[in-house]
């Protein structure tokens, strides 16, 4: 049968921190060979699933993968050749069942996801379908609406801010060529006006700036900046979506936010605080607002905040069905954000999304800090049908890659392709 997995091989490669992570190829009775790529994450939430590490401070700094190389290759290949690369849930449960811990420690949610993808990436090319139409059928045909990092601070720069993303929204576009136009554009200016001033143009993980900012607010202000001097409109053609990821600056039971008094703040304050910037500045998106384990602090911001904007929980939720599960019935935020690598199998991460959209919650597809130029999470997106997506900047060929492969697929659907504003409250 042409659609039999023959051969499952691994190798170790480098992602766009210098680290390394797992590529895993893949072939089939077929003839076809494929490969996955397997992202990684600076910011991560304490409940993710787990990469393996070899932990060798004499090779990469601790930070090899030859373990999880090792356990795709001598554990899970033989389990998983001779399988059907279609059933991909059946795939999936052998991962699952073959690694056994619930945090995916023991193979390494590394080596797991490399499989998983793979699997689903060639079980398309057995169908003769592009990646999204394969998951999403027929009706695939909604391209995300992107977050551009072009603000890069916290655990992804060496800078004064302590917000990890700044981001554009081209809520205006028409089309998502335009949205990337119009981004790229702003990009641009935000550039022009770092430059004026005298502050650095180096860039961060996800590939935007990462200047030494008098603090968070100032950030927001330099946005509008840029998207007025792009020529756009802030609010109506070019919103702002932030990601303070603010586990990172919870410290002893406070937020620390800046410096002097009133640096230390309840999760009330920093309510209120993004409350004072969403009155000042045109906010649509909040994720992370508070830290990972502030359940009773997000209730509050979602219940004061959540029917201005969209209130995003990452490192809450994990992309795991049983916190996303707890998050919905306690009326945690109104979106989740998904990331394929903090669970470990497509089916899993399919299984989050179902959960969302069975809430009338909604989800935005990510890319990680620690990025390679494989592409699945563009045809993830549109297969999904969320509507939004985050890929980074507008520079590292990393994240460009998967810009490119959204407008590839918008190309091909041609007068099918739809592309809409995901922030209009009213409807």
């Amino acid at each position: 049968m042409e659609r039999t997995i023959t051969s499952i091989q691994a190798l170790e490669i480098l992602d766009s921190r210098g680290n390394p992570t797992v590529r895993v190829r893949l072939s089939l009775s077929s003839g076809l060979t494929v490969s996955a790529s397997v992202p990684s994450g600076a910011s991560t939430g304490e409940n993710e699933a787990a990469e393996k590490r070899d932990g060798d401070a004499k090779r990469y700094g601790g930070m090899g993968v030859l373990q999880a190389v090792a356990a795709v290759n001598d554990t899970i290949a033989p389990e998983i050749i001779g399988m059907d690369v279609c059933l991909q849930a059946e795939i999936d449960q052998r991962l699952i069942a073959l690694d056994g811990a619930p945090n995916k420690s023991r193979l390494g949610a590394n080596a797991i996801l490399g499989v998983s993808m793979a699997a689903c990436r060639a079980a398309a090319g057995t169908a003769r379908l592009p990646l999204y139409a394969y998951l999403g059928g027929a009706g695939a045909n909604l391209l995300p609406m992107p977050m551009m990092n072009v603000l890069n601070g916290g655990k992804h720069a060496d800078n004064s801010l302590n917000f990890q993303e700044f981001m554009i929204v081209p809520i205006g576009a028409p089309t998502f060529a335009e949205a990337l136009r119009f981004g790229a554009e702003t990009f641009r200016a935000l550039k022009g006006l770092l430059q004026q001033r005298g502050y650095s143009t180096g860039i961060g993980d996800e590939g935007g700036f990462a200047p030494n900012l008098a603090n968070d607010e100032a950030a927001c202000a330099l946005l509008v900046e840029a998207i007025e001097a792009a020529g756009f409109e802030p609010g109506d053609e070019i919103a702002i979506a932030l990601d303070p990821a603010a586990t990172s600056f919870f410290v002893n039971g406070s937020y620390h936010v800046g410096t002097g008094k009133g640096a230390r703040k309840t999760n009330e304050e920093m309510t209120a605080l993004y409350e004072s910037w969403v009155d000042k500045f045109p906010i649509v998106s909040l994720e992370d607002g508070l830290a990972e384990n502030d359940w009773a602090g997000f209730r509050h911001q979602t219940g004061r905040l959540g029917r201005q904007i969209q209130i995003v929980g990452d490192d809450i939720y994990v992309t795991n069905t049983g916190f996303i599960g707890r998050g919905i019935a306690e009326g945690t935020t109104n979106a989740v954000l998904i990331k394929l690598n903090q669970i470990g199998t497509v089916s899993e991460t399919i299984a989050a999304i179902d959960l969302c959209r069975q809430a009338g919650w909604r989800f935005v597809i990510s890319h990680r800090s620690g990025e390679t130029e494989d592409t699945f999470i563009a045809d993830f997106a549109v297969a999904m049908g969320g509507g939004q997506i985050k890929c980074g900047s507008l520079t590292r060929s990393e994240r460009i890659a998967k810009y490119n492969r959204l407008l590839e697929i918008e190309q091909d659907l041609g007068a099918a392709a739809r592309f809409s504003n995901p922030f209009r409250w009213d409807e």
